[in-house]
């Protein structure tokens, strides 16, 4: 067992932290939901796991820790993780990125399949006894696009793909695979963004948050959109300009949308969201699989025991890039 504490840092009153009998026999662990749990440890510290603890929590103890090397992040997003002292820092950092991108993939073509087959009207005409036969789509032959092609937008593509959809991609950094040249007919770069829009029956957004990505879609890109286009968000609410989505809905500039984030979460009780008969809310969860906590664990797990032996680690984050 490594001598040097393993900090563990949780949202308060978080006790849902699965298999870590099973890290305390491994290491030596101090889990805390504030600073002061960790006073007099930290200093040893050369690992941080941040479970569920806040971006205030994180600095504070990273600050203490002078000793420090690395930092994972339970999550994929790291808007609550990024801080300028981090960023300027040696301390590598590390993220939760692929471990949920399966149950998302699914929540995509879920949300894909509930608009192309109407399922909102089955459901309203089951519970009101209306025997109403109408006409369905099929996502056959339709064009998915897909804005942000890591983990989570290669998922989707390969669920789309399955569905003989075609699907195009919009990455800020072109890097192509012969993976992403099997999924996908084309990859876009910074400057191709709306000329993907232009052609896709759906959009899916996975993006991280970043400066870079706060508002990427707004007036001028839902302007080159069908006008029956379905967009998806299961990346973070504020890529996409909330004022421009909610303009689009109210003038049936799009036939919908499906939303997994969102700016403000909770999403208040008198959003207007709320009223819009095309636009499906997950409150966050479409990623919360009976198991996502234990794959979080383990993999988080399965890195640290890399770290021990001197391993490269997976899914090393660019600091500056935010990604």
């Amino acid at each position: 067992m490594n001598d040097n504490p393993l900090l563990v840092l949780t949202a308060q009153g978080d006790q849902s932290i699965p298999l870590i009998a099973d890290l305390h026999q491994k290491e030596r662990i101090v889990v805390g939901d504030s600073a002061r749990d960790f006073a007099g440890v930290a200093e040893d510290a050369e690992i941080i796991f941040n479970w569920s603890g806040s971006l205030d929590l994180l600095r504070d103890v990273f600050l203490m820790s002078r000793r420090l090397r690395w930092i994972h992040s339970r999550s994929a997003g790291l808007e609550q993780t990024l801080f300028p002292e981090l960023v300027e820092s040696d301390v590598i950092l590390t993220n939760g990125s692929g471990v949920f991108s399966p149950s998302l993939g699914e929540f995509v073509v879920a949300a894909i399949l509930y608009f192309a087959k109407d399922l909102r009207r089955m459901i309203r005409n089951q519970v009101a006894r209306v025997w109403e036969q109408f006409d369905v789509t099929m996502v056959s032959g339709k064009t998915l696009g897909i804005i942000g092609y890591g983990s989570i937008g290669r998922a989707i593509a390969v669920r789309a793909h399955a569905l003989e959809m075609r699907v195009l991609a919009f990455k800020r950094t072109l890097s192509p695979s012969p993976l992403e040249d099997q999924l996908t007919e084309r990859i876009y770069g910074p400057d191709g963004l709306r000329e993907m829009l232009s052609q896709c029956d759906y959009v899916v957004v996975t993006l991280p948050l970043t400066d870079q990505t706060r508002g990427l879609i707004a007036d001028a890109e839902f302007a080159v959109m069908k006008k029956n286009v379905v967009v998806i968000n299961v990346g973070r609410g504020p890529t996409i300009g909330e004022r421009a989505l909610i303009k689009a809905l109210s003038e049936n500039r799009v036939r919908g949308a499906a939303l997994d984030v969102f700016d403000y979460e909770p999403l208040p009780r008198d959003h207007p969201f709320y009223s819009f008969e095309n636009v499906l809310l997950s409150p966050h969860c479409a990623d919360h699989t009976p198991d996502w906590h234990d794959n979080a664990m383990r993999f988080f797990m399965a890195q640290l025991e890399r770290f021990r032996l001197g391993e490269e680690l997976l899914n090393l984050v660019d600091k500056k890039c935010g990604y």
